[in-house]
């Protein structure tokens, strides 16, 4: 996995004045384009699309320093008119291409490299389940993307929940994990960053086709899940759990992500709330060989 991203990686640095087709180099490399975007995402922490974009920018700074026209600059790396690119340099430097010549302001971002550290055997309990196709039914929000700590956004959300929605819910309970779940799906933008977004959905996983009345629904094919368990703080274990999966599990697994909803659940452990048990679960199916 690593050498295949040290590929990628590679492919991007010959190709920052091409255009650059991601489903083509999904394929190339033996991937799906969705497996590829995930993997790159959750590894390096920032989405394929905007490494590309930085990468380019900061390729582009280097050769206006080198005292090629702006213009020049803005075609070679992709941009169809002046004004675009002079935008997205000062929106990234908070300075236009003159002032950033004039001035002799520098700014980078490095190539990615990838490297395997051991540091220390880390056990990764999980499950591989198949599961029919099956809803979600409840209250969904576009929140920002939190590394650390309890997203007030989703405490608003979920605060937001009538009565009637809760009692609505409640029925449509009929299948694992049989209580509320989070689904997340939707992301955009860098996942390095607190402002990327996603969709977050409060609900319940359902057999039924019904559509609910007072809630949303989306649909969920039938897929292989890897579930991963966790037990211990709130929410430190789960957010390990997540952080283990990218950097442990993902890169070594025998399998690729499938686009879909990633969900979750907590049942707490104590009257405090501190202590719980958590559950993750990831759509994949096996690499092909």
């Amino acid at each position: 996995m690593i050498q295949t991203l040290h590929e990628i990686v590679e492919y991007i640095e010959t190709h920052l004045q091409d255009s650059i087709d991601l489903d083509k180099l999904a394929k190339a490399v033996g991937m799906s384009s969705y497996h590829l975007k995930r993997t790159f995402s959750f590894v390096a922490g920032v989405s394929l699309a905007q490494y590309i974009r930085l990468r380019r920018l900061s390729c582009a700074i280097e050769d206006l320093h080198k005292g090629e026209r702006v213009s020049d600059v803005a075609y070679a790396y992709g941009y169809d008119s002046l004004d675009g690119f002079i935008r997205a340099i000062k929106q990234w430097t908070n300075y236009t291409p003159r002032a950033i010549v004039s001035h002799h302001i520098h700014k980078e971002y490095p190539r990615l490299s990838f490297q395997i550290q051991v540091t220390g055997g880390t056990e990764m309990e999980y499950r591989i389940e198949e599961k029919p196709a099956f809803q979600i039914v409840g209250v969904s929000k576009e929140v920002p993307l939190q590394f650390s700590g309890v997203n007030e956004d989703i405490v608003e959300l979920a605060k937001s929940i009538t009565v009637a929605q809760k009692e609505e819910m409640h029925r449509y309970m009929d299948m694992y994990p049989n209580q509320v779940v989070n689904a997340s799906f939707n992301f955009v933008g860098d996942r390095t960053k607190e402002d990327a977004m996603l969709t977050h959905m409060i609900g319940a996983v359902t057999t039924s086709l019904n559509e609910p009345k007072l809630l949303m629904s989306k649909t969920v094919e039938a897929q292989t899940w890897a579930i991963f368990p966790s037990r211990g703080a709130f929410p430190k274990a789960l957010q390990d759990t997540w952080a283990n999966i990218a950097a442990v599990w993902l890169p070594a697994c025998a399998y690729e992500l499938v686009e879909a909803p990633e969900l979750s659940f907590t049942k707490f452990l104590d009257a405090n709330q501190q202590e719980a048990y958590s559950e993750i679960w990831i759509a994949v199916r096996k690499k092909a060989k």
